[in-house]
């Protein structure tokens, strides 16, 4: 019998993992509201499988407390909350779910670009005020604007089209351009300098990595238009937030939208709690985006744009079909390269 763990789900999310596995044999699943953490590790000490979502830490001291995983289903793209080498060193596969959310983050990206070109913050904060005055509300038309994009993966291409749609001019920067965007939807590409001296709006969306470190910083934002409005909903860390901090109270932002931004983990305590207090730097990098909080110019919102039904329900079953192909011994979607294949599918394998 195999025996799964699954942390992270809320009632909804668990009726779907059981229901599902109550289709297949040779399973015994155990389901939790709570993110895993090393205080609570022991609900898995007999887990051939795992299955966490980014709320969850998997360190190297709760991997020793797992002396019988061999998988970790990450409900999610991202799985830099699993600590990949130690699972390398232990022979633990590592999956992920590649695909999505991309139609998701593009819209959530659009609905940031519309609150900050119609001024939505100040709006909603005046008229729940009983405020009905539009002194200072004068918005700008998207229409005819033009967006840049830095990153035409699947989530910049997908909102390179809803912008060409709104009747945008849109210009990109990628290092492997999509000639696709350019045929149909007249997407220019240019160099990253010149993209931000013409976009009169700039959206984020690559990876986080050290080439893409504080890839908008300082020096760079002197070379956008006073008027421009900056959205990221890619990694906090590929916008310097002190940067942008600084360009906000000197005029030179026309606004700013952040779903994910530097110190984050100090406000997001759901997601953070159990990984102990925060190093100097990110208390620092949280007083910066707390300062941008009290902006009408600026909107953070808490790393919410993969947060709908369709999504979080496309990530489940992705997920559940990763843990069957592997201990049926066709792994998919592996992210760590070193990894044990199930000798026998799960009606006759597992741990005994």
């Amino acid at each position: 019998m195999i025996k799964l763990v699954f942390f992270d789900l809320d009632e909804h999310e668990q009726d779907v993992v059981r229901d599902t596995f109550a289709r297949e044999s040779g399973y015994e699943v155990d389901l939790h509201s709570d993110a895993l953490t090393s205080e609570n590790a022991s609900l898995a000490h007999d887990a051939d499988g795992i299955g966490v979502f980014v709320t969850s830490h998997v360190t190297r001291d709760v991997l020793g407390r797992l002396p019988h995983l061999k998988v970790i289903a990450a409900m999610s793209t991202g799985y830099d909350h699993i600590d990949v080498d130690a699972c390398r060193e232990r022979k633990i596969a590592v999956c992920n779910v590649p695909l999505y959310g991309d139609t998701t983050v593009a819209e959530f990206a659009f609905g940031l670009i519309l609150a900050l070109a119609r001024r939505f913050r100040p709006t909603f904060a005046r008229t729940a005020r009983g405020d009905f005055s539009r002194t200072g509300l004068q918005g700008m038309d998207l229409a005819g604007k033009t967006l840049g994009l830095i990153g035409t993966g699947r989530i910049g291409s997908h909102l390179a089209r809803i912008a060409h749609a709104a009747g945008m001019n849109v210009i990109a920067y990628d290092l492997r351009p999509n000639p696709d965007l350019t045929r149909d939807y007249g997407v220019r590409y240019l160099d990253l300098d010149d993209l931000l001296r013409q976009a009169d709006v700039i959206s984020l969306h690559v990876p986080y990595t050290k080439a893409t470190h504080h890839l908008i910083n300082a020096e760079r934002l002197r070379l956008v238009k006073d008027t421009a409005l900056l959205i990221n909903t890619s990694r906090g860390g590929v916008v310097d937030i002190r940067a942008v901090a600084g360009a906000l109270r000197e005029g030179r932002l026309g606004g700013v939208a952040l779903d994910t931004f530097e110190g984050e983990q100090v406000w997001i305590e759901e997601e953070f709690s159990g990984t102990g207090e925060p190093p100097a730097a990110e208390l620092k990098e949280a007083l910066e985006s707390f300062a941008i909080l009290h902006s009408d110019r600026a909107i953070l919102s808490p790393h919410n744009a993969f947060n709908t039904r369709e999504a979080l329900g496309r990530i489940l079953a992705t997920s559940i079909e990763n843990i069957t192909a592997f201990f049926a011994g066709n792994p998919q979607n592996i992210v760590a390269e070193t990894y044990l294949v199930p000798a026998t599918p799960p009606a006759g394998g597992g741990r005994a």
